[in-house]
C-alpha cells in the first residue's frame, strides 16, 4: 500500500500546484530540521493570525501530508497559517515522530516548540491559537504534544492515530485541552480496539473526556450517509462541558480504513460523508489558550515541589527523583528558561512580574504548573 501511496500522491502533485508554499530549515538539538509552511494570500500581517501544524505519518513526509490531508485553501478562507514539518529517519531509511511518551530519543516536541519561535519572529501569530494535527504517526505525536507542550499548543486533532499503551499514564497536560479524534472501525495499521502497544480508541477518548471533565454522556449524531457508494458510515460523539470550555469530538467511521476522510485520494476505504480538515478546523477554531489557561491549579498530583508561591527572588525545587529537564514559558508561549538536568533554585529576580508555566520531566513523565512571580 505504502508504494501505491507514493505513486497517488506524485500523480496528485503533478497536477496541482503547492502555490505559497516554502520550505525552512532551522538547527534544533544537533540537527537541522526542515518543514514547509504555506501563508494564504489573505495574510497581511496586521492582525494575529492562528497556526496550525499539520504532521506526517509514518514513512511520509511534509509534502506528502499537505497533499493527503489538504487545508490550504481553508486557511486561505480562514486566514491561518500551516506548517508541515518532517519528523527525522529512524534506522530504516523511514520518516517518523518520536511520539511515544519518553524522553529518550529525538527531542520531537522541543523541534515543534522552535518551529513556533521561528515562526512567531517571521510573522504576526496568535500565540494562544496554536494547533496541531497528524495522520497516523502524526496523530500520536499530536498527542504527545497535548500532554507536553499544552501550554503552547491550543488543541489537537487525529486521524488514524492514538496514544502508546504506556504513555496515558506519562501525560499530565497544563491545561484542559480539546481533542477530536476520527477513526475507522476497520483500520489495519493502528486497530481501533488497540493492541499491546497501542490505546484502544474508545479507551484514548474516555481517558481525555475524564482528563477534561468533560460530560461522560455524549451527543450521538449520525452523520448523513451522502455517499452511499464509498462502504462505508460516520458517527459523531461530542462531550461537552468541560473545564473552561474544553470538549472532545470522536468521528467514528464505521467500516473506514487507515485513512483521510475526503483525501483527495483513495488508497483504502475512505470517508466521503464528510471532510476531515473541514471538521478539524471546525473544532479547533472554537478554543484559544487565553480561556483554557484560565485554571487556577494543575489538577494532578505533583512530583516536583516549588516554592516559595508567588516567587519574589528565589524559587526552590524540591523533587523525589531526579529531574531530567526543565522548562519554563512565559504566558505568550515564549520560552524563557531551560536546563537539562537536576536542579534546586532558579533566580527570577530579573523577570517580570507575571505567571508563568513551569515544565519538569521526571522520569519520563512531564508535568506542568502554574508559576506567580511578584
Amino acid at each position: 500500500m505504502k508504494n501505491t501511496f507514493y505513486m497517488l500522491l506524485v500523480l496528485l502533485f503533478a497536477f496541482r500546484v503547492i502555490s505559497q508554499s516554502t520550505v525552512h530549515t532551522l538547527e534544533h538539538d544537533g540537527l537541522t530540521r526542515s518543514y514547509r509552511l504555506y501563508v494564504p494570500a489573505t495574510y497581511t500581517g496586521n492582525a494575529a493570525v492562528p497556526l496550525v501544524f499539520n504532521l506526517h505519518g509514518y514513512t511520509s513526509n511534509a509534502i506528502q501530508q499537505e497533499l493527503y490531508g489538504d487545508f490550504r485553501s481553508i486557511a486561505d478562507t480562514a486566514n491561518f497559517i500551516l506548517v508541515h514539518p518532517d519528523g527525522t529517519l529512524d534506522v530504516g531509511g523511514n520518516r517518523f515522530w518520536n511520539a511515544f511518551g519518553a524522553s529518550g530519543g529525538v527531542d520531537d516536541v522541543g523541534f515543534i516548540s522552535a518551529i513556533i519561535d521561528k515562526i512567531d519572529e517571521d510573522y504576526n501569530i496568535d500565540l494562544a491559537r496554536v494547533y496541531s494535527c497528524g495522520m497516523s504517526n502524526g496523530g500520536f505525536m499530536s498527542y504527545r504534544l497535548a500532554c507536553e507542550l499544552g501550554h503552547r499548543i491550543t488543541a489537537v486533532a487525529s486521524v488514524t492515530g492514538t496514544m502508546a499503551i504506556n504513555a496515558p499514564a506519562l501525560c499530565n497536560p497544563a491545561k484542559p485541552t480539546p481533542i477530536m479524534q476520527i477513526h475507522g472501525t476497520v483500520d489495519p495499521t493502528v486497530p481501533y480496539n488497540g493492541n499491546t502497544t497501542m490505546t484502544a480508541i474508545e479507551t484514548l477518548v474516555d481517558f481525555w473526556v475524564e482528563k477534561n471533565n468533560c460530560n461522560t454522556t455524549p451527543l450521538l449524531t449520525d452523520v448523513p450517509d451522502i455517499n452511499t457508494t464509498d462502504m462505508c458510515t460516520a458517527q459523531h460523539f461530542l462531550y461537552t462541558d468541560g473545564t473552561n470550555g474544553s470538549t472532545v469530538e470522536f468521528y467514528k467511521i464505521i467500516g473506514g480504513a487507515h485513512t483521510w476522510p475526503n483525501a483527495p485520494i483513495t488508497i483504502g476505504v475512505t470517508n466521503r460523508d464528510m471532510d476531515a480538515s473541514v471538521e478539524i478546523w471546525r473544532f479547533f477554531s472554537q478554543f484559544s489558550n487565553t480561556e483554557l489557561m484560565s485554571v487556577a491549579a494543575n489538577s494532578f498530583p505533583k512530583a516536583v515541589a516549588c516554592f516559595p508561591v508567588p516567587v519574589q527572588d528565589l524559587l526552590y525545587i524540591r523533587s523525589d527523583n531526579p529531574i531530567n529537564r526543565v522548562l519554563i514559558h512565559d504566558v505568550s508561549g515564549k520560552e524563557i528558561f531551560v536546563y537539562h538536568g537536576n536542579l534546586e533554585t532558579i533566580n527570577t529576580s530579573s523577570w517580570q512580574p507575571g505567571i508563568y508555566f513551569i515544565t519538569f520531566v521526571v522520569n519520563d513523565v512531564s508535568e506542568t504548573q502554574r508559576l506567580l512571580v511578584e
